[in-house]
């Protein structure tokens, strides 16, 4: 008997020992809540809400921004989930999900490795996280989706593509690959490719601002920035002369030959002749156009360029234009975009990049037929609005207000080319 008292007493110290071992590992292996909230006590110049990811572990909460916010009535607070009626639902889904998914990953990690772990440790990042130039460039495209900043998305898009084909598709490559060598060869090649000057730079200039991202977010290196030798000043980038006579203007205007059975050539000629006689008013910001922006007989819209508010007359030229277009004109002036199809600002987007191409592709034949030299486009309305005023001895100041420049150092490269050719025909009086 007291051999088998001494096992039971035995036994139960080895059952005592397996529980506390159990229970002091239990404490490591705490699980901690990952969460992300709409930060109500934070309001944003643009009246958002910044969006938060919030880690919680034995009482200890700790927040970190995603970088986007939405408007407060997009966010059911009570489920703390993301309306579906959101623009850009998706995409702000998908970043969500995409960091919450990092955080927790990084919670079973570490309980795997029996590691204690805090809120903090959770949401500390490495100083160095090298990162694809592609993945980099796919976050970048997809900020901008977030943040409804379509032009600059189509910017970063369209330098996407063009690295893409010259890489033959693999962007799976560090910043540290691009070098002096590197950026010469993807000269070389977008000048074989018959790219002009301002193209070239423009695709040097997207992949130095992308370079920058990745360095500020220690993603990139500083030591290995190529953008100090390689200097994108040696590119051309003044502007053609893209501006015709007010005789040509007036071909456009007279023009009374059959337009043919091209729906959007009527059209386009009536948005060219509308972007002359109201301040040159650009495509995207015709496009936007709906009734409510003409008050008291005047046109008042914001130039979505550069957020400037603009007030012209409307020529009783252009109120015919207008009037030609109320029946199909879908929630806008001009039927470009449909009020009930184009809803998100990318839709927008897309839509006016495929009427511009078309309104152009018209346009350069229009011109022509008219027998006008120059590639007829509907920024040459814009320029030639500016040059023809000019020439008659308005104010630049007075341009640079109607056209919406942000300073008038933008309206004086608009004209520079044009004082020129008045340079020269004075310079024949000289003897």
């Amino acid at each position: 008997m007291p051999v088998v008292r001494w096992k039971n007493v035995s036994l139960n110290v080895n059952v005592s020992t397996r529980i506390s071992t159990n229970v002091s590992t239990e404490k490591v292996m705490v699980s901690a809540t990952v969460t992300v909230i709409c930060y109500k006590w934070k309001t944003l110049a643009n009246g958002e809400n910044p969006l938060m990811l919030r880690v919680t572990k034995e009482r200890k909460t700790k927040y970190q921004s995603l970088g986007i916010s939405v408007n407060p009535k997009h966010w059911n607070f009570k489920k703390n989930e993301l309306k579906p009626q959101c623009p850009n639902y998706e995409q702000i889904q998908k970043i969500i999900l995409d960091k919450k998914v990092e955080v927790q990953k990084k919670m079973l990690d570490m309980r795997a490795e029996q590691k204690a772990f805090t809120a903090t440790t959770l949401l500390a990042t490495k100083k160095h996280r090298p990162t694809s130039i592609g993945g980099f460039y796919q976050k970048i495209i997809l900020q901008c989706e977030v943040e409804n900043k379509c032009g600059n998305r189509l910017v970063y898009l369209n330098s996407y593509s063009s690295l893409m084909h010259f890489t033959n598709n693999n962007l799976d490559i560090p910043f540290g690959i691009i070098d002096v060598a590197w950026l010469e060869r993807y000269e070389c090649w977008l000048r074989s490719r018959g790219n002009k000057e301002t193209t070239i730079s423009l695709m040097f200039r997207t992949l130095r601002s992308a370079y920058n991202k990745a360095i500020k977010e220690k993603c990139a290196q500083q030591s290995n920035y190529p953008f100090d030798e390689y200097r994108l000043s040696k590119f051309d980038v003044s502007t053609q002369k893209r501006a015709i006579s007010k005789a040509d203007i007036l071909k456009f205007m007279n023009d009374d030959q059959p337009i043919g059975h091209n729906q959007y050539v009527q059209l386009s000629k009536d948005i060219f002749m509308f972007s002359y006689l109201c301040g040159g008013i650009n495509f995207t910001d015709i496009a936007n156009l709906t009734k409510d922006n003409i008050v008291n007989g005047r046109l008042e819209y914001i130039r979505q360029k550069t957020h400037k508010k603009i007030k012209i007359g409307i020529p009783y030229e252009a109120m015919k234009i207008i009037q030609k277009y109320e029946v199909e004109s879908m929630g806008y002036i001009f039927p470009i975009l449909n009020s009930s199809k184009h809803k998100t600002a990318l839709q927008k987007q897309n839509r006016i990049h495929k009427m511009r191409a078309k309104v152009n592709a018209n346009l350069k034949v229009l011109g022509k037929r008219l027998g006008i030299d120059t590639n007829i486009t509907t920024y040459v309305a814009r320029h030639s609005f500016a040059s023809v005023l000019k020439k008659s001895g308005v104010n630049i100041a007075l341009i640079s207000e109607a056209l919406g420049h942000s300073d008038l150092a933008t309206t004086q490269i608009y004209l520079d080319n044009f004082d020129n050719d008045q340079m020269d025909e004075a310079m024949k009086n000289l003897l």
